[in-house]
């Protein structure tokens, strides 16, 4: 940070130690960029008005105790002078040494949580994290905000982004817990405010995350994602559909968290009634079934299942069944004589049915399978005359 133009002090380092710089006049910031690629933000010291809750700032040049006094908590206007003849003096101009030594989580006026509402996010965010609690009169503040209902004002992208955060932090739940405590997850959905006992959900979808994460199959999961369908289990229909709505999330995670969700959950009331049956899921049939859900849903279904019998099924999915495929491409069909065509898809899905019912084990089970059902008037020179 620099107090004064920190845009010009860039272009001058740039200059002098021939290095790149990347401008941003709107925000009075600026990106060094050494040969060796190292970056160096530059920020000029500023101050940021707020037209409206949620709101984002307009800016102007400020000292550096302003600057400090429009963080979000006073543990974060703690600064380290690096100029020569000050450097490495602690600047402390709002009490953070003090709150960092008794744990506290404090906003530095008044209207903090009007200006920004979604501090009210990152400040149940640090506590969680830290371990530390959040000030009796910032709780009053926080409070208070919420029954204003400032959060209404905030764009869905930037609540979202918050509660991404939260879910993305190794501990989710006590963030969570401590949301719906605040009526903060009812800002994000009218139903969230049913206290629903998450603990079950949560835990169990960390414990089957650790498990895939152990598989180290190289197809990631966002967690993220995982956690956002165990949070919102008590939607449906239209009610989930809004929820993604209000967070205006991308269309591939709205289309996540309704329509493969809701199919995911048909599915899994079918293995349900299925598991009084002797006869377990043919592989073929849990291939087809699953195969059109992401990783994330496959993995809720396993979290939310109270049946270990079913659990199973889905593992066995993810560990045996999702990656098989056929050995022959559309090159080894064309060099066999079949001709061109759009039946070399049907081809293709002949073969992996019959990988996964057990009947073909080798390229060479495939090939003879293709000349026996589909080149009838060619003989295949590796099978045996009949």
């Amino acid at each position: 940070m620099v107090e004064g133009d920190g845009i010009a002090f860039a272009e001058t380092f740039a200059r002098e130690h021939g290095c790149r710089v990347r401008c941003h006049h709107k925000f009075g910031t600026a990106v060094i960029i050494f040969p060796d690629g190292f970056k160096l933000d530059i920020a000029s010291a500023r101050l940021e008005y707020y037209l409206h809750p949620g709101a984002l700032p307009d800016v102007e040049h400020a000292s550096l105790k302003l600057d400090l006094y429009r963080r979000d908590f006073t543990i974060n206007t703690l600064a380290i002078a690096l100029n020569h003849l000050q450097f490495g003096e602690l600047v402390d101009h709002y009490g953070g040494v003090r709150d960092l030594e008794e744990r506290a989580v404090r906003v530095l006026h008044n209207l903090s949580f009007i200006e920004d509402p979604t501090r009210m996010f990152r400040a149940v965010r640090f506590e969680q994290r830290l371990g530390f609690h959040i000030g009796l009169q910032t709780e009053q503040l926080l409070r208070s905000a919420v029954r204003l209902g400032v959060l209404e004002r905030v764009s869905g992208k930037r609540l979202a982004n918050e509660l991404l955060l939260i879910l993305a932090e190794r501990e989710p739940l006590p963030a969570l817990e401590r949301l719906a405590a605040f009526d903060l997850l009812k800002a994000l959905h009218p139903s969230l405010a049913r206290r629903a006992d998450f603990n079950v959900g949560f835990n169990e979808a960390r414990r089957v995350m650790d498990w895939y994460d152990l598989l180290y199959t190289g197809r990631p999961c966002r967690r993220q994602l995982c956690y956002l369908l165990v949070l919102t289990a008590l939607l449906a229909g239209e009610g989930m559909r809004g929820f993604c709505q209000r967070l205006d999330l991308p269309q591939r995670d709205t289309d996540i968290l309704v329509t493969q969700r809701s199919a995911g959950l048909r599915l899994l009331r079918r293995l349900e009634r299925r598991r009084s049956q002797a006869r377990p899921p043919r592989p073929v049939d849990l291939h087809r079934w699953l195969s059109p859900l992401t990783t994330e849903v496959v993995l809720f279904l396993m979290a939310v299942t109270a049946q270990e019998r079913i659990r199973q099924w889905l593992s066995r999915y993810i560990t045996h069944l999702r990656s098989v495929r056929p050995l022959l491409t559309g090159h080894d069909l064309k060099r066999l004589g079949v001709p061109p065509g759009p039946g070399y898809k049907a081809i293709l899905h002949d073969l992996l049915q019959a990988r996964l019912n057990g009947e073909i084990a080798t390229a060479e089970d495939e090939r003879r399978l293709v000349a026996r059902k589909y080149l009838p008037g060619q003989r295949n020179d590796n099978q045996p005359g009949e």
